[in-house]
């Protein structure tokens, strides 16, 4: 188990039951959203969840580590920057697109993130590939383009680029900043004292800004942009409390424990678990393409995963020599 941190292997069978309840969580993020859109414009609903969450997160972190309650210069951009992409870019996208879009169709192309992030890495980062991640990144690639190129009709209202709607393009977009986001969060995490809540907190409270000035700008407000107050509420508060408040630090949390790549792995489950709670409260009828894509993903992510676990594994038994070399010395 070589994605688990070394303190972490006693617990597994615990903190795997954790990584299930995240991507299931995650899921039902995609179906409660795709309800709560039916009483409200996208981006009023993304400025104001975050906002009241970032407030909320700020407020408890604040009578719980006073001392820690304070940013550095050199904090500001790259809190900045993962407000942007983790917060304002990825929640604007995909609920923009989410309003044209099955909730499960949302999901599966949101597990293009463990290819993206791949991909980031190759390019920005100047990380390796190997040829068998190539294949399975081609592969993953490929299973997408059945279900991309299946039509549900609603989505035609977005608009189409060539021979993709403009929604399915939004939510390309939201899975690429998403990506970046964890990413800055991860090194954030790594490289300052600063707890997941607080950072989350900062970064929900700017980028929530962001998205409720896009609104003023973009969305109806008369006298604001929801049609019916009471449910919009009622998805409002089950949002903010499964997503904001659970599941961006729960992630947060296992990133310490799990790397990034088994959780990437594990994430495949989301879409399932977002077919099953789109069939059950929606009505959603689960296409034949979401089978057949989700078979050939599936396939070429275990073969990148496989790579990358292997790569783990031989880095975990340099890291153990070398310790026991010193050990000896000393």
């Amino acid at each position: 188990m070589s994605y688990l941190n070394e303190g972490m292997r006693e617990h597994y069978p615990k903190t795997m039951i954790l990584v299930f309840l995240l991507f299931a969580l995650f899921a039902s993020v995609f179906t409660i959203g795709k309800t709560a859109l039916e009483f409200s414009q996208p981006f009023f609903l993304v400025g104001t969840r975050m906002l009241f969450a970032g407030v909320l997160l700020l407020t408890y972190e604040y009578f719980k580590h006073p001392q820690k309650f304070r940013l550095r210069k050199q904090d500001f951009w790259p809190i900045l920057k993962l407000a942007i992409f983790n917060i304002y870019l990825t929640n604007t996208f995909e609920f923009w697109g989410l309003q044209y879009l099955s909730s499960f169709k949302t999901c599966f192309i949101y597990s293009l993130s463990p290819f993206a992030s791949a991909l980031i890495s190759y390019f920005v980062f100047s990380e390796t590939m190997t040829k068998k991640k190539w294949i399975g990144l081609t592969i993953g690639c490929i299973g997408f383009l059945p279900i991309l190129f299946s039509n549900e009709g609603g989505e035609d209202l977005s608009g189409n680029f060539l021979f993709f709607s403009w929604a399915e393009i939004a939510v390309l977009l939201a899975c690429l900043s998403s990506v970046y986001g964890w990413i800055l969060l991860k090194d954030i995490l790594k490289s300052r004292q600063h707890s997941p809540l607080f950072i989350n907190g900062i970064s929900m409270l700017i980028g929530g800004s962001f998205a409720l000035v896009h609104s003023g700008f973009t969305e109806s407000w008369n006298p604001i942009p929801v049609t019916n107050y009471f449910s919009f509420v009622e998805c409002w508060l089950t949002l903010i409390v499964v997503s904001n408040f659970v599941c961006y630090n729960l992630y947060g949390h296992l990133l310490k424990q799990y790397s990034a790549t088994f959780l990437s792995f594990a994430g495949f489950t989301t879409p399932m678990f977002t077919a099953i709670f789109g069939w059950i409260f929606l009505r959603e009828t689960i296409s034949t393409e979401f089978y057949i894509s989700a078979s050939i993903v599936f396939t070429g992510l275990y073969l990148f995963n496989q790579e990358e676990l292997l790569h783990s594994s031989a880095q975990g038994l340099l890291f153990s020599k070398k310790k026991a070399s010193a050990i000896e010395q000393s």
